[in-house]
């Protein structure tokens, strides 16, 4: 893995050293085989990007690039630029609860600065020859944070009331809770509505491709 970067400068300069560049001619660089496909090794394209630009947290909670307060999203798009899939930003905290605000959540830091690397995504294209797009460093606007903070407070409530069951894809306009599990037998805790514990699947925050399309053709056009 390249060594950490010291600036937001130098983090931007590598990922454009990589934009235009093939999966294939970047795995091997890296000497990290390349799968058929992502059905197994949907993290695959995360780490490849990831040693190329230095990222150090791996899977720990905090921002890929901690010192530099910047979070790496990779985004599948299509051949028109739009985003293919919903963004996982954090797993949701489903107790220990009481008193958290939007301004010490998880999802508010690591979206406070997000480093968007565009990555060819559409299926005919074999996972080799897909190719990095220009890198996007970005940091939600006031009107943008508002959206993500109702969102959040909205789900929030329903986690704390002991409503979690009954989130579904359609709540919030933005950003979506959804279960986030390798399989249906990983269980976490969570309270019910009466304030029992109750095991259920995890969940995770995830923001609606809409809002990731803004994101990208207010940069792009």
């Amino acid at each position: 893995m390249k060594p950490e970067p010291q600036s937001e400068q130098e983090l931007l300069d590598r990922a454009w050293q990589i934009a235009g560049v093939s999966f294939a001619d970047l795995a091997a660089e890296a000497a990290i085989p390349v799968p058929n496909d992502l059905s197994r090794d949907k993290g695959w394209v995360g780490q490849l990007l990831e040693w190329h630009l230095g990222a150090s947290a791996g899977s720990k909670p905090e921002q890929d690039f901690a010192k530099l307060g910047i979070e790496l999203k990779s985004i599948p798009i299509s051949y028109s630029a739009k985003p293919l899939e919903t963004t996982f930003v954090c797993v949701a905290p489903l107790t220990g609860i009481h008193g958290l605000t939007w301004e010490q959540s998880h999802v508010r830091h690591k979206l406070s600065r997000v480093l968007w690397m565009p990555v060819e995504g559409e299926r005919e294209i074999p996972l080799a020859q897909r190719r990095v797009g220009s890198p996007l460093l970005w940091s939600p606007s006031a009107q943008e944070e508002a959206m993500l903070k109702a969102d959040w407070e909205e789900l929030m409530e329903f986690i704390v009331l002991g409503k979690v069951g009954q989130i579904t894809a359609r709540h919030g306009e933005v950003l979506q809770l959804r279960p986030k599990a390798a399989n249906g037998k990983v269980k976490t805790e969570a309270y019910g509505s009466n304030g029992k514990p109750i095991r259920t699947l995890p969940r995770g925050f995830y923001l609606r491709t809409q809002f990731t399309a803004r994101i990208l053709a207010s940069y792009y056009a």
